[in-house]
């Protein structure tokens, strides 16, 4: 579940609120990461594969698109095959 959230009405950005296990991309640098927590301010994002968590700020979190989605699930496959 992701919550979007009116953090200042005037200028009409959001803050994005992910749920543990969400599939999000991290708008500095378009990395795709599982959400793995939230620390202090920031959401933990992990690559869909595995390895070393990286935190983000909310405001730079967004849902992937179903393309990005798909993306990211077809390279855990093709890891887990050897490819």
């Amino acid at each position: 579940m992701v919550t979007l959230t009116d953090g200042n009405p005037d200028t009409g950005q959001h803050t994005v609120s992910p749920a543990v296990g969400a599939v999000m991309v991290d708008r500095r640098n378009g990395r795709v990461g599982v959400v793995m927590g939230h620390v202090g301010p920031y959401v933990q994002l992990r690559p869909p594969h595995g390895g070393r968590e990286w935190d983000v700020p909310p405001e730079d979190v967004r849902p992937t698109t179903p393309t990005e989605e798909l993306s990211a699930k077809v390279a855990v496959a093709n890891r887990r095959w050897g490819r």
